[in-house]
């Protein structure tokens, strides 16, 4: 195999490091929104009945 032919296959090697690189950040990013989302449902649902009704004395 000759100088150019190993320098292209590292290149294509390098290349789809760089892609599954960027494709595993996104899903990270993905999962941590899941995450805040779930959070913020777990949060609402400690108090479901919050605000729903009114003592009031006249």
């Amino acid at each position: 195999m000759d100088i150019a032919g190993i320098s292209n296959v590292l290149n294509q090697g390098q290349a789809m490091t760089n892609v599954n690189v960027a494709v595993l950040s996104k899903n990270l990013d993905t999962i941590e929104t899941l995450g805040d989302s779930m959070i913020q449902m777990m949060e609402k649902s400690v108090t479901p009945n919050l605000g729903q009704n009114i003592d009031v004395k006249l």
